[in-house]
């Protein structure tokens, strides 16, 4: 008797152009999603035809009156958003499994998906994929994930001596990765990073090593000036109580060390807090590659719009 196929989808709340969404899309159809549900947090003046017409394509947008059918305002936080829509699809899908990722996020499986969830005991609710992040210069470069021990701090510090001591992990953006949460769970929430269910915190302690979460956060410096101010004051940068190690050994969260570079630095200091997180810095690429931190994906993001969307780019 042949088994049933593990199914798999994405829930995407996404503000980007079309370009964007099309190369996001591809990808993820490329490597066998089953379902791709985009919510458009800002509406896209281009032809969104293609994508609205696949059929494993669903897209929403999140007007006025998609938040008046939700018997709810539109929420402030960008995050909440994303939660709000993450639960919507889950309380309703028919999917095995679900992740909500961002449209500069792209899985980078190195087995068959619904084979690597097939393979997750039933008895565990949810399962994380860790990011590999950018490096400038290259789009098919990526740093490795440090996993957390007693050594990696110091491992950190070694590759960015500037300023390593105050980037968690060495990386510019989230470190926790996204989750698959499986279907059925009761009064579940998700929050994107994390896990609730009947209000309470429900830890994710197993992880998928053969899924890579390739996060194009700031593949170059010209992509993360534009997107440093929104960063700052509504998403990964803004102000949180949590540094990224005691404050009394010096501990900083991401908005208060990139407002004080750029408050006694301007411009230079950030460029230069840059080039050394990205591996702009010939030295630092180096460093990466002497511990075997680079990780080579070319997602060949062009050829995939050209198979799954023709002649739309």
């Amino acid at each position: 008797m042949t088994p049933t196929k593990t199914t798999w989808g994405i829930v995407s709340t996404i503000r980007a152009p079309r370009e964007d969404i099309l190369r996001f899309a591809a990808h993820h159809l490329d490597i066998g999603a089953d379902r791709i549900h985009i919510f458009l947090d800002e509406p896209v003046q281009q032809d969104m035809t293609a994508l609205r017409e696949h059929p494993k394509i669903r897209v929403r947008t999140c007007d006025a009156a998609f938040w008046k059918r939700r018997g709810r305002e539109r929420p402030d936080k960008h995050q909440v958003r994303q939660s709000s829509n993450a639960n919507l699809i889950y309380n309703r899908t028919d999917l095995d499994w679900v992740t909500h990722i961002d449209v500069d996020e792209f899985l980078w499986p190195m087995s068959p998906v619904p084979t690597l969830l097939r393979d997750i005991p039933d008895d565990i609710p949810a399962v994380r994929v860790r990011p590999i992040e950018a490096l400038a210069g290259g789009d098919d470069l990526y740093k490795a994930f440090i996993p957390e021990s007693e050594n990696r701090q110091a491992l950190v510090e070694s590759l960015y001596p500037k300023f390593g001591a105050y980037v968690l992990a060495g990386f510019m953006s989230h470190i926790q990765g996204k989750l698959f949460v499986r279907r059925g769970l009761k009064k579940l929430s998700d929050r994107i990073h994390n896990l609730y269910q009947h209000g309470e915190f429900l830890p994710v302690r197993t992880e998928i090593p053969q899924i890579d979460l390739c996060h194009r956060h700031a593949p170059d410096w010209e992509h993360w000036q534009a997107h440093y101010q929104f960063r700052l004051e509504r998403g990964s940068y803004q102000a949180s109580p949590t540094p990224n190690r005691p404050r009394k050994i010096g501990g900083l969260n991401k908005f208060e060390l990139l407002s004080l570079i750029e408050d006694e630095f301007g411009l230079e200091g950030l460029k230069e807090f840059y080039d050394e997180i990205s591996a702009a810095d010939p030295d630092v690429l180096r460093r990466l590659e002497d511990n075997d931190m680079i990780r080579h994906r070319p997602l060949d993001l062009d050829r995939k719009i050209e198979k799954h969307f023709p002649g739309t780019i």
